[in-house]
């Protein structure tokens, strides 16, 4: 076990760039199973337990939710890239070649190409067989807005938001964290993205105790954001559409959403699709005002949000052989690959 422990150290180069490679094809093929254990729901555990403990037990002043929330977004993240890092080491300790099936588990988990299309071509197919009922509630379950009230065009042109906006901070962050720091920094940046999206809203609920969360989160996807507007350029240009109108639109109007990240990937697929995105949105029964982000589009049919799914799937391949890139220039660089040798 020790001789193997050593030759899998020796060989992590290539693990690493074989890893993303495997865990990415996986996701295409089986993408997550709900019978299957996934770090996202624990971490969503964790998250409700403490902000249940922090309301039960703390007056609710400005300051003092402010500071809840420092300590509940520090200890979330501390948490998940610990366990990351222990189920790493104890498996490497147990038994080595243990190691790369969790390895691999964590890289895979980390990736939602697979759950993203599927849970668009559900609305879809509801669509598809007029069942608006059916496809308001699917589309519930990807969106935090209210669907009651949305018509046919509405549902489709949410879809394709969540598509643009799931693209960036369900694909390329992960996977770039992924290339960089291996499977314990994927998972720390994975539990800022689900505390944004469980805490990090504008409302009197959360204002004080989600700001922390999502202030980090972003500055987590700032980055990503805009290479994930970039890839879409490619992919919109791979897939002979207006790759010139999604660069446009991505230079003057991708900062018009109140998000500063959102934004991006949004007026990329508007300007390769040629639809309007954005507009006002109603949550929790308060409308909110947005930007609408487009120019001289029409509407947002099935055919468009097929277009989109597939900018997703090319956008999402060439994001995975730049993750391996950087792979391959780390490992020539630092003659190690940084952060996939954690628990050897």
């Amino acid at each position: 076990m020790v001789g193997f422990r050593a030759q899998l150290a020796e060989s992590l180069d290539l693990m690493s760039v074989l890893i993303t490679l495997v865990a990415a094809i996986l996701d295409w093929i089986i993408g997550d199973p709900q019978s299957w254990p996934h770090p996202v729901r624990f971490i969503g555990r964790l998250i409700s337990a403490l902000e249940r403990l922090i309301r039960k037990n703390l007056p609710d002043s400005p300051v003092t939710m402010l500071r809840a929330g420092w300590a509940l977004g520090l200890l979330v993240i501390a948490t998940s890239g610990f366990t990351a890092w222990l189920l790493l080491f104890v498996s490497s300790k147990l038994f080595s070649f243990l190691w790369l099936i969790v390895c691999l588990y964590l890289t895979f988990s980390a990736i939602c190409l697979k759950d993203l299309l599927n849970h668009a071509c559900r609305v879809e197919c509801a669509l598809a067989s007029s069942d608006l009922v059916k496809a308001r509630q699917a589309l519930s379950w990807i969106v935090g807005r209210d669907t009651s009230s949305l018509d046919d065009e509405a549902i489709r042109r949410a879809v394709v938001e969540t598509l643009a906006e799931n693209f960036s901070d369900g694909l390329v962050a992960p996977i770039i964290y992924l290339a960089i720091g291996g499977p314990v920094m994927a998972w720390i940046y994975k539990a800022i993205n689900t505390l944004d999206s469980m805490v990090g809203y504008k409302n009197d609920l959360y204002l004080n105790l989600g700001r922390f969360s999502a202030k980090l989160d972003d500055v987590a996807n700032y980055g990503p954001s805009r290479l994930a507007a970039l890839l879409l350029v490619l992919a919109a240009r791979i897939c002979r559409l207006d790759h010139q109108k999604a660069w446009l639109l991505w230079r003057t109007q991708g900062r018009l959403h109140l998000s500063p990240n959102s934004g991006q990937t949004e007026a990329a697929m508007a300007g390769a699709l040629g639809v309007f995105l954005g507009g006002s949105s109603t949550y929790g029964g308060a409308t909110v005002a947005k930007p609408v982000i487009g120019s001289g589009g029409g509407q947002t049919t099935a055919a468009k949000v097929q277009e989109a799914r597939r900018l997703v799937v090319v956008g999402t391949s060439l994001v995975v052989f730049l993750a391996i890139a950087i792979e391959v220039i780390i490992l020539l660089t630092l003659q190690t690959p940084f952060g996939w040798g954690l628990g050897l």
